[in-house]
Order: structure tokens, then sequence, then C-alpha cells
């Protein structure tokens, strides 16, 4: 059982272990704390508070989660302390002469990164735990006073945890952090209007998220499900080489079960089909009691691994943030033993239904009772309507209360209140982001009479806080009208057809002369008279080839 004691008022976890010693700070704060318009604030401040240690024969790391920050470093005792008292003293001064080139760097890891395909910003929008599926838009726009302020609000005393993995706690280890308040998990409000559901984005793979109250049977049910799918999709019908699912705890005393199975593009169908099956089954009891046993014996080994409470120090310095007692092992096999086959099954019913499923584009589930999450607001702003320059039924609407797109099909509705973040161009083009995660496209070269003392109304409503600049665009890459497919006039379109006629006319007599001459060479008795008519033939054949042409 790890102990706990606290330096500087900080409270800290240890673990004993033999060889390098390894320590870890760790902050409740991260990308669910931000907003669109601030996002990467916090992975901003991370690598500025890294950047003085450069290279080093040690390891160490930084990294920003959803919800936390963690600063890691493994060596010698000496290099740790060295190493945990120069973060604190960083985020009390960061370099903010390396702003602009560590927000270079941000953007190029940015391109790199993966994602969950996009099934935190369907199920959150743009805000909280969805922008864990946005890029980090605010980076370009953040200033050194902002950076510093965010330093300061989250990166305190209270709002901080310890974990040590060792022979022994380092001494005279001073954490000189500013105090501060302790901030709790954010919370995650959906803008799902019902589950279960589904989007079609991508290619390649299936995934699917759901919802579920934190516990043990949760953690079962999560790995339960996963050797369903294994069964199912690989060992069965091998349609897939992965099939995994993994467990997040969140804050609020919920969870969230992730899955993911991967599919060449003639085998989508019966994945998607394949994990809505096991969902199904899962759902209507059937799990096998051994599935149960085997996950359950799993969880148990693991707890009495060698290096098993080490490996969970980040999650008792996060218990100790939110205020939550550790439990030793004994408390945590009791739990995994009091779960039952009914408490198994009660965690299926609840996630089934919560599931988000992503399927590959052209492929639906609403044949298996899903509904398809909603592509367009349920309503639009009054304001002034400016109709598109080439769309017939379209317009943009710009009103006091915000903008809406309205097209036959239907709209999109970001209003003022609930826009996360505005993208403005110098060319006047705009794009409201909501907090829904719809979106409004506001572009002067698209929507007929819609002057720079709208755009201006629109800037002054969202206000600079939420605005973010973007670079000039290239002039081909500014939106333009789409351009018609050009038509012939009625009497172009009657000659063309005429042309074709005449040449399959030409075609078909000049193979009947081709034919006749042949056939005339070949017999040494064709008289004058059958020349003749060969003749006629060619000339019909040469008259109507004449019309096509002319005709053309």
């Amino acid at each position: 059982m790890p102990s706990t004691f606290d330096v500087d008022g900080i409270p800290a976890v240890a673990a004993k272990r033999a060889g390098p010693l390894t320590a870890g700070l760790i902050f409740r704060v991260g990308r669910a704390d931000e907003t669109l318009a601030t996002a990467g604030i916090t992975h901003l401040v991370e690598h500025l508070a890294l950047h003085r240690f450069g290279l080093g024969d040690y390891h160490f790391n930084g990294a920003t989660a959803p919800d936390h920050t963690y600063f890691e470093m493994q060596g010698s005792e000496s290099e740790v302390v060295s190493f945990l008292e120069a973060v604190c003293a960083s985020l009390g001064n960061l370099p903010m002469d390396r702003l602009e080139t560590e927000k270079s760097i941000l953007r190029t890891e940015e391109a790199g990164r993966g994602g969950a395909g996009s099934l935190y910003r369907h199920r959150y929008g743009a805000q909280g735990y969805g922008l864990v599926d946005y890029l980090e838009l605010g980076v370009p726009r953040l200033r050194p006073a902002e950076v510093a302020h965010w330093a300061r609000t989250w990166f305190t005393r209270e709002n901080a945890a310890l974990w040590v993995a060792g022979e022994t706690v380092p001494s005279g280890l001073r954490l000189s952090l500013p105090p501060g308040a302790r901030h709790p998990i954010p919370a995650r409000p959906a803008v799902l209007p019902r589950t279960p559901t589904y989007f079609a984005q991508g290619s390649g793979e299936v995934r699917f998220s759901a919802v579920v109250r934190q516990g043990a049977a949760a953690q079962i049910f999560a790995k339960v499900l996963e050797r369903e799918l294994f069964r199912a999709l690989r060992q069965e019908g091998g349609y897939s080489y992965q099939a995994t699912t993994s467990y997040q705890r969140r804050g609020e005393g919920f969870a969230e079960i992730l899955g993911l199975a991967d599919a060449l593009p003639d085998k989508q169908d019966a994945v998607v089909g394949g994990i809505v099956d096991v969902l199904a089954k899962v759902k209507a009891g059937r799990i096998d009691p051994r599935d149960i046993e085997a996950v359950r014996g799993q969880a148990e080994s693991a707890l009495y691994g060698a290096d098993a409470d080490v490996a969970l120090l980040p999650h008792h310095a996060a218990r100790l943030l939110s205020g939550r007692p550790l439990r030793t092992p004994e408390e945590r096999i009791a739990e995994l033993r009091s779960v039952s086959a009914a408490d198994v099954h009660a965690v299926a019913v609840e996630a089934c239904g919560s599931v988000l499923l992503r399927v590959p584009a052209g492929r639906s589930a609403d044949w298996a009772g899903y509904t398809e999450v909603p592509r367009y607001s349920a309503a639009v702003v009054e304001g002034t309507r400016f109709p598109a320059s080439k769309e017939v039924n379209t317009h943009l609407i710009a009103g006091t209360d915000g903008c809406s797109v309205q097209t036959p099909d239907g709209a999109s509705t970001v209003r003022f209140a609930d826009c996360a973040a505005m993208l403005a161009w110098p060319d006047g083009g705009r794009r409201l982001i909501g907090t829904d995660g719809r979106t409004v496209a506001v572009e002067p070269t698209l929507f007929a009479g819609l002057a720079p003392e709208v755009v201006a109304s629109i800037d002054a409503a969202v206000g600079p806080h939420r605005t973010l600049p973007q670079p000039a665009r290239r002039p081909e890459e500014i939106p333009r009208p789409a351009t018609a497919a050009s038509t012939r006039p009625p009497a172009a379109a009657g000659r063309k057809g005429g042309s074709i006629a005449f040449t399959v006319v030409a075609s078909i007599v000049g193979v009947f002369a081709l034919l006749a001459t042949a056939g005339m060479a070949m017999d040494p008795a064709t008289d004058a008279a059958g020349w003749i008519g060969a003749g006629v033939i060619w000339l019909v054949a040469g008259l109507f080839a004449f019309l096509a042409v002319r005709r053309r």
C-alpha cells in the first residue's frame, strides 16, 4: 500500500521500487477546462515550463490530458529534486521569449496527433471534453499576459499533487508553488438530444463510446465487452484485426467506455453489424459467466503485481487531488469479488442506452434502431436575410442574437450567447462555431448584399475574446459561388443531335458501300451497271457525312 505525506502543503503519495527514482507532479487542469477560443493554452504552459531543461542524460516528460497535466522525471535523487523544483520555479516565471517558438512546435505536434474519431465532439460539442477533438485553435492569438494568468490560476499549490516511486522519498525537496484554489473535475454537459445514436465519418474503422457510472462492475464489463468483440469480429468473423475497448474515469462519478474495431472497405458493413449484434447480445443479458470470472481474475492479479502500486501512483495522486481516500488492494479485491453477473448486465443496459457509434462514411445504423446525430439546428434566428449568389432557397440570416445559414435541406444556427469561437479572415470571411458544434460560414463572396457593416456588427457581438484572427487567404482559397455547368442553347443542342444522327447514317451507308465494292472486285463478271450502283451508294454516304460536319 502506498504511503501518503505532503511537501509544502502539496499532497503526495509514494511507493517503494528498486532502481532509478521516478517522480511526478500532477495538476488538476487540462483541455476540458479551456474554451475553444483558448484551446491549447494548458499545453503551451506545459511546453514553456519544460523548455529550460533542454537535453539531458535523464528522462523527463510532460503531458496535457483532458482534465490533468503531468510532469515526470526519472533519474538520481538529486536530478529528480532539481527537476521538480525547477518545474515549480519555471511555472511561476515562464520564458515568454520562447512563446512564438513553442507555438510553432505545438502546431507541428498537432499535425501528427490522432483522436477519438470525433466521438467527443459529437457528444459534448465545442466545449469541455469535446475540445479533445478540436485543433488547438486558441494558440496563435495567445499573448504573454493571458498565458501567465492561466499558469497563476491553475498551476498552484492547492491544485497539485506529487507522486514518488523509489527506495526512499527525496530529502530536502521544496515545491515552491503559489497559493490558489483546488478546482473540481469539470462537468460533462452533453449536446446529444438522444441516444443510442450514430454518425458517419471517415473510413477504415468503427468506433463507439458509452457513458456509465464508475465502479468495479463497469470496469469488468468493459473488458468482458472487449472479449465479446474480439471473438465476434476477429476469431469468428475474421472481419477485424483490432477489436478493443478502454475504460476511462471521468468526474462526477462517471466513466466512459471507448471501443474500436478496424475494417477493410469490403468488411465495413460486417464490422458495423458485428458491433451492433454484440451490444444487443450483452444488453439482452447473454454474457458468459466465464468471461466475468476471467476478467475478475486478471484484475485481482494485477493488484498484486510486482509494480502494481507504482503503476497506480498517478491515479492515486489524482484521487488525492479530488479529495478521495486511497483504497488498499484488499478493499479493491473485495469490491471486484462483490460484482455479480446481474451487476455486469445492469452496466451493459446502461452502456447500450448511451452509445454513440461512428460508422464509416456511406454507412448507417438506423436499421438497428440507432438515430442519426442531427445534422441541422432546430431553429433559425430572426434577422436580415442575404440570398446566396448561386444557390436557390439558401440564405444567410444575420440577427441581433446570432446567425443562421438556411438551405432547402436544413439550417445551421449559432447564437452569439453560445458562440465558442469565431475564425476571422482579413477578407471579411467569418466562421462562427457554437458550443454545440454547429458552424455558420459568413462569406461576403457567397451572399449578395452582405456589406462590411453587417460583418462589423457580427464582430462586435462576438467580441475580441472569442475572435481568432486567421492569416490572409490566397485568392483561390476564398470561397466563390459555384459555377453552373455550361449548357447549350436549344438550337445548338438540336444541331448536335442532328450531327450525331447524320454521322450514324453515314457510317451505316458507308459500310454497305464498302461491302458492295469489295464483292464486285472479287467477281470478274461484274458489269458497268454494278459499278455505277456502288458509286451511287458511296455518293449517298458522302452526302450524309457532309451534313454531319455541317451540323456540328
